[in-house]
């Protein structure tokens, strides 16, 4: 099993790909793992923790616990560096209000951000960033 927190996100999302990128970039202790969740890995995630591999939402899975909406997105940049950790200050608008916003984002992420037509693959610098099917042991 990944000791990492895993990052399972849309692969073909070009918001979430950019983001994918911003974490690789500002992550200091190169602590994170993504994976698409369009991928034969995503699947197994899917699988292992009971969620829809055709969620509307990023996932972070930490400690075996898993984190869905606005959620996954203030657990991760609380565990990025300063600045970004100052995010957690979000956590003081009400749950709900949060998800209703991520959902409005998630739900014209297409629309204003476009769309691959395939899922992203790890460049050689990025794959040890990216886990195969076959290093995720349940």
């Amino acid at each position: 099993m990944i000791k990492n927190p895993v990052i399972l996100f849309d692969g073909v999302c070009n918001l979430c790909n950019g983001t994918v990128d911003f974490i690789i970039r500002n992550d200091r202790k190169k602590q994170f793992r993504f994976v698409a969740l369009q991928s034969e890995s995503g699947k197994k995630f899917a699988q292992k923790f009971n969620f829809s591999s055709g969620t509307d939402s990023v996932i972070l899975i930490l400690n075996k616990k898993v984190y869905y909406e606005s959620e996954a997105v203030l657990t991760i940049a609380s565990l990025m560096n300063f600045p970004w950790n100052m995010a957690k200050v979000f956590y003081l608008i009400p749950k709900k209000m949060r998800d209703n916003i991520y959902k409005w984002i998630a739900g014209n992420r297409y629309k204003w951000f476009g769309k691959r037509s395939s899922c992203r693959i790890a460049s050689p610098a990025e794959k040890i960033f990216f886990p195969d099917p076959e290093d995720l042991k349940f």
